[in-house]
């Protein structure tokens, strides 16, 4: 008996860990405008974010003229914290003063590897030491396929993007970010997920006859 309890509450653990394995926390920044229009890990404030909050990859933020709450909410951002009163009711960029925005974490990739990224304005994508050489800078929204030409593996990463120059604010990328090493995440994470809930179900029933 004690033994099937055990077992239930080791795959709860499991299926709860494997529902957020696609998970993971980002910083956000108000900066000056200069700061914003280049995207780089050293131009990464050193001090307590204005904003943190979580958010599931892949990323599909976009917003025109928008303000920062309604940016994270276009890609489904939760768990949102204002760390500085009225950072969120403020505009991604209003002409002097910007945004930027950092996501740390892992992720699991292949050598040739080809995503999509689509990024306004300036963006900085390090996997594993590797820059994959975005531009950093102003840019009007801009659609790349980019390849992956490192080792295959889980490594971490870390994403610096910047909103500058108003109008659109938008950062889409199609890679499993995930906030835990080894985690698993991606297109088979929802089959995972019912799995992990049909077995749970079992152990319950069965956990019930023996009583």
């Amino acid at each position: 008996m004690k033994g099937l309890f055990l077992s239930t509450v080791l795959l709860g653990v499991a299926c709860a860990g494997l529902a957020h394995a696609n998970t993971i926390t980002g910083s956000l920044y108000r900066v000056t405008d200069a700061a914003s229009q280049d995207a780089i890990p050293g131009n990464v404030p050193a001090g307590t974010a204005d904003v943190t909050f979580s958010v599931n990859s892949p990323f599909n933020f976009s917003a025109t003229d928008a303000t920062i709450n309604a940016w994270l909410a276009s890609s489904g951002a939760f768990d949102i914290v204002e760390n500085t009163p009225g950072t969120l009711s403020s505009r991604m960029d209003n002409g002097t003063t910007g945004t930027l925005v950092n996501f740390v974490g892992n992720v699991s990739v292949a050598n040739g590897q080809q995503f999509t990224v689509t990024h306004d304005d300036g963006l900085t994508l390090i996997i594993g030491g590797l820059d994959l050489g975005f531009n950093p800078g102003p840019t009007a929204p801009v659609t790349t396929t980019a390849t992956y030409t490192g080792p295959t593996g889980n490594f971490p990463f870390q994403l610096v993007y910047g909103e500058c120059c108003e109008g659109a604010a938008v950062l889409q990328v199609d890679l499993p970010f995930s906030a835990v090493p080894g985690s698993i995440a991606g297109a088979g994470l929802p089959g995972l997920i019912l799995a992990c809930g049909a077995l749970l179900g079992l152990a319950r029933r069965r956990r019930q006859l023996v009583a």
